[in-house]
């Protein structure tokens, strides 16, 4: 069989072509203290200097040989965008919202016709850039946060209630929201991304029902992906959390991959879906930050065995996991030839 560049290998794997072996990458966030320490890049300076994020995304490829770089590395910048206040972020924490700023029609009017160029939104979009120019053979992923984890971020809680008594108010905040997800992602693509990651955590079936997910994450994850699908770009979804009864729904939006976590088995979630491929779905704390380089091999060939398309973290790697375990888990995927 062929020898893949690690971007043509990435996106046949996504796509359940036939590969020469699997791929070693994250979807999720990469960032680590010790990757930090090696590169000379960390945060919180590395979520706001587009050069400085570039640093310490090229460091999963140097440090732990995964074969993708990814930015950004928190799920902040897009409400930030929107006006939400943000808690400052440490060299080993994520920034994250704070405040919410949308509670009438009023306010997702007045959000209307934002630049899609500023903020942190365009530092992120420019540090794309810098890894597109400096990796020709490399998988450049975006990574976004969902529409509807993004209204709840600019609602605040009563985002959930919304969604149930005041329907009209609901999709006016998710028109804003895929507006602003399509307008970003195809941003990214400008610059260079040739994957796009959809991370929308509580856009989950099991915590706001299948009717309201049919209603509101489906026709806003499928805004996206037909977006990206238009210009060839390879579209993965994670939502957190036990997601099996509802793969068959993630897929209805078209992506490429369906992103698992630790709670999910591989062999069931395989078995739910028709088309999509299935990644994951390595338990980021208890194996990759708690566990070893041995017991991080073992879990990992148990996924592998268990029929996984592509090995992955199950959510965001944590900042303090150690490299030497993060490798492992690169090294066994690389070893799985087909």
């Amino acid at each position: 069989m062929a020898e893949y560049t690690p971007k043509e290998r990435l996106a046949r794997a996504l796509r359940g072509e036939p590969v020469d072996r699997m791929p070693a990458v994250s979807f999720t966030q990469t960032g680590t203290v010790e990757q930090m320490d090696a590169c000379g890049a960390a945060w919180p300076e590395a979520n706001e200097d587009a050069e400085k994020m570039a640093t310490l995304a090229s460091a999963a490829h140097t440090e732990l040989g995964f074969e993708a770089v990814r930015v950004p590395f928190d799920i902040s910048a897009e409400a930030e965008f929107f006006g939400c206040g943000i808690k400052a972020g440490t060299k080993e924490q994520q920034p994250s919202v704070n405040t919410h700023v949308v509670k009438t029609m009023e306010d997702v009017e007045s959000r209307k016709g934002f630049d899609i160029n500023t903020g942190r939104i365009g530092t992120i979009c420019e540090s794309i850039k810098i890894l597109a120019d400096k990796y020709s053979e490399l998988p450049i992923m975006g990574s976004m946060l969902g529409p509807f984890s993004l209204a709840q971020h600019m609602v605040g809680d009563d985002w959930f209630m919304a969604i149930m008594t005041e329907p009209d108010f609901a999709q006016a905040v998710m028109d804003l929201t895929i507006d602003f997800n399509v307008q970003y992602a195809n941003k990214m693509v400008d610059n260079g991304a040739d994957t796009m990651v959809i991370i929308d955590p509580t856009a989950s079936a099991m915590l706001i029902g299948e009717e309201y997910f049919k209603q509101l994450v489906v026709p806003a994850h499928k805004a996206i992906v037909d977006a990206m699908e238009a210009r060839g770009v390879t579209t993965v979804v994670h939502i957190c959390g036990d997601t099996t009864l509802s793969l068959g729904l993630m897929e209805e939006s078209g992506c490429t991959g369906i992103s698992v976590d630790q709670t999910v088995d591989i062999a069931t979630a395989k078995s739910k879906v028709s088309r999509a491929t299935i990644l994951g779905n390595i338990d980021p704390v208890a194996v990759l930050w708690k566990g070893n380089p041995e017991s991080v091999a073992e879990v990992t060939q148990k996924a592998i065995d268990d029929g996984v398309d592509i090995i992955a973290p199950g959510c965001g790697i944590v900042s303090k996991s150690p490299n030497a375990n993060l490798k492992a888990m690169a090294d066994t995927a690389k070893k799985h030839t087909y």
